[in-house]
């Protein structure tokens, strides 16, 4: 239409973009077919766009606010039931000072995204700043500065690239932290170079913030490599029911520079279980989550489905027996699978004092587990 607003152009270019990711990102271009993967790959789009709406439509990097990335009905990109994620805009022209209160948190980081700006998908990982690198008062307070002059202590460098801040706040206890509704983070951010007054909304702005909008639905979707046609890290398995060594994750974007991770798949009959043997290393934080074929955690607020070292019961030389089975098997450690035949199993281990050992999976007849 000839007469068509910035705003209604950018309106439609979204819709469109809607129709493409649920023919292509959610059919079988991007290997999705079979009624539970279509209507998983549908679902990680409603959230992906949840988080489009509620976090970027009105993001601002000269007024930032922090916003919760992940939560028990938006989930995404491997969310973990023992962590809670924040984000905020930055740009590498200004300079920012951050409050917070770790909140009994045992690992708390700040993550430099690199070409994130505008909604998009970080392109890799321009620094990490973790509570060992923070000087925290006796009550849990501390002070970070993002970007400005270098600082000895307490400072992240924001390369010209930085779009995005992101955190990270894991959690040891018993209880999914990301199912606690009652768990209080502080945490502030406030811009400390001189910006002028924000500019109203309009028609111009309006467009922008649906453009940001439809950056994240499309980075997260159908801008992302087709499965099978990239090389995967070494630490992520090739074999069902198989977990490689855990290993740093490199300058991946939404990795942490300070993690061990190792991802595998499990594959189970009706009748069969997983047992992983391990030993939790000495880390500031260890867990393991179930994930479904979209990269989202299986239901942590009303099953057992992800395992941090507060929730697992020891053998009495120190190691684990981890077990995975569609039902209760009536031993310790059990995931449950949802009933899903095939998932993918996340193990994280944050700041390692020493190697992590291999974890070593075993598929075993449920009824020769339960005797």
């Amino acid at each position: 239409m000839a007469d068509q607003t910035k705003t209604q152009a950018a309106w439609a270019e979204m819709v469109d973009a809607l129709g493409e990711v649920s023919k292509r990102f959610c059919g079988e271009e991007w290997g999705v077919s079979g009624e539970q993967d279509i209507a998983d790959s549908h679902r990680l789009v409603l959230h992906i766009l949840q988080s489009a709406l509620f976090s970027h439509a009105e993001f601002d990097p000269e007024r930032p606010v922090w916003r919760r990335i992940v939560s028990p009905t938006r989930k995404f990109t491997g969310d973990n039931a023992d962590a809670v994620y924040f984000e905020a805009p930055v740009t590498g022209d200004l300079a920012y000072r951050v409050t917070g209160n770790l909140a009994g948190a045992v690992y708390t980081s700040f993550t430099v995204e690199l070409g994130s700006s505008e909604g998009r998908y970080a392109t890799g990982t321009g620094g990490v700043l973790n509570d060992d690198d923070i000087d925290v008062d006796a009550d849990g307070n501390y002070e970070v500065f993002l970007g400005g002059d270098p600082r000895d202590r307490n400072w992240l460098d924001l390369p010209a690239d930085a779009g995005r801040i992101t955190t990270r706040h894991y959690f040891e206890v018993p209880k999914p932290a990301a199912a606690d509704e009652s768990l209080h983070i502080p945490l502030t951010i406030e811009c400390l170079s001189p910006v002028g007054p924000a500019t109203l909304w309009n028609d111009e702005t309006v467009a922008a913030a649906i453009g940001r909008v439809n950056n994240h639905l499309l980075g997260k979707t159908l801008q992302q490599p087709i499965p099978g046609t990239y090389p995967m890290p070494t630490w992520v398995s090739r074999e069902p029911n198989v977990l490689p060594d855990p290993q740093p994750p490199g300058t991946m974007g939404f990795a942490a520079f300070d993690a061990y991770y190792t991802l595998g798949r499990y594959v189970l009959g009706p009748d069969e279980a997983l047992v992983m043997t391990g030993r939790w290393p000495e880390c500031k934080f260890g867990n393991v989550c179930l994930w479904n074929a979209a990269g989202q955690t299986y239901d942590y607020g009303n099953r057992i489905t992800s395992r941090n070292r507060a929730n697992t019961t020891l053998e009495a030389d120190g190691t684990f027996k981890m077990v995975i089975a569609h039902e209760d098997p009536g031993v310790y450690n059990w995931l449950d699978t949802e009933g899903r035949p095939t998932g993918s199993i996340f193990w994280r281990f944050f700041l390692p004092t020493a190697g992590v050992e291999r974890i070593e999976p075993e598929l075993v007849k449920l009824a020769d587990l339960r005797r």
